[in-house]
C-alpha cells in the first residue's frame, strides 16, 4: 500500500509535512481534509487518529499523529539526506530544540494572529477587543525577535549551514501570519533573508504551491460556509480570545 497523508494546507503542521515529503520525492497519497469543516471529527477519520488532528499519517496498518513525530517517522524509513535531522550530535541539538520550543512560541503566536485577524472576525463575525489584538501582536514580535536572535543568529540556518526539519517547521509558521494580511518580514532584514534561503533550499516551485492556500486566505475567507464553523464558536472564542 502507498503510504497515506491527511493534509490541509491551511494548516501549517501539514505544509511541512507535505513539504518535506514532496521535497524528498517520498511517494504518498494526499488524502484531503478539511479542518475548518470540521471533517476531523468524521468517524472515518477517528479510525485513522483518535487526537483528531492533521497532519496524521497511514502506512499499511500503521498509523501515527503529531507532525514532528510523522517527519521524523519519513526522515527515518526514507533514508532522507543527514541535513534534515543530522546524525551529528550538536546539529540535531540544534534541531531538537527549536522543534521543543515551537510549539507553545512560535506555532502558538503565528496561528492566534491568523484567527484574531482573518478568521475570528470575517468567519465568526466577532470583534476582537484592541487589547487582545494588541497583546498576540506583541507575543508574535517576542517570538520573531527570538528565533532571529536565538536560533538563526549569524548563521544561514537554524542547525548550521544548511536546512533543516528545524527551518522547514519555522518557515510554515512564520508564513502564517501573512495569510491574515500581516507582512512579518517587514522591517526584518534577517528574517527577510532566512526566508530567501529556505525557500531556495526547498525550491521555489514547491514553497509556493504549498503555501498557496494560506497566501490566498483573504480572498477565500468571503466563499467559506461559516454555517459549519458555528458549532466550534465557543470553543474557538474561549481559546483565543
Amino acid at each position: 500500500m502507498v503510504l497515506e497523508l491527511y493534509l490541509d494546507l491551511n494548516s501549517q503542521p501539514c505544509r511541512s509535512v507535505y513539504i518535506f515529503a514532496k521535497k524528498n520525492n517520498i511517494p504518498f497519497d494526499f488524502q484531503k481534509i478539511s479542518l475548518l469543516d470540521g471533517e476531523q471529527y468524521g468517524e472515518e477519520f477517528g479510525k485513522i487518529s483518535l487526537i483528531r488532528k492533521a497532519p496524521a499519517l497511514r502506512d499499511g496498518d500503521f498509523c501515527l499523529a503529531e507532525s514532528i513525530a510523522i517527519l521524523h517517522y519519513l526522515a527515518e524509513k526514507f533514508k532522507t539526506p543527514d541535513f534534515w535531522f543530522p546524525v551529528d550530535l550538536h546539529q540535531r541539538a540544534r534541531v531538537n530544540e527549536y522543534l521543543s520550543w515551537q510549539h507553545m512560541a512560535l506555532r502558538m503566536h503565528g496561528s492566534r494572529i491568523f484567527w484574531l485577524r482573518l478568521l475570528i472576525p470575517k468567519i465568526l463575525g466577532v470583534d476582537v477587543p484592541q487589547d487582545k489584538m494588541d497583546a498576540a501582536l506583541d507575543d508574535l514580535k517576542h517570538s520573531l525577535n527570538l528565533l532571529e536572535e536565538k536560533f538563526i543568529q549569524d548563521k544561514p540556518f537554524i542547525a548550521g549551514d544548511q536546512i533543516s526539519l528545524a527551518d522547514l517547521v519555522a518557515i510554515v509558521e512564520v508564513m502564517q501570519p501573512l495569510g491574515s494580511g500581516l507582512d512579518v518580514f517587514e522591517d526584518r532584514p534577517k528574517l527577510s533573508a532566512w526566508r530567501d534561503r529556505v525557500e531556495a533550499a526547498i525550491g521555489k516551485e514547491l514553497f509556493d504551491d504549498a503555501h498557496q492556500t494560506i497566501l490566498t486566505a483573504q480572498e477565500r475567507v468571503s466563499t467559506m460556509d461559516a454555517s459549519k464553523m458555528q458549532v466550534f464558536k465557543p470553543k474557538i472564542i474561549s481559546f483565543f480570545l
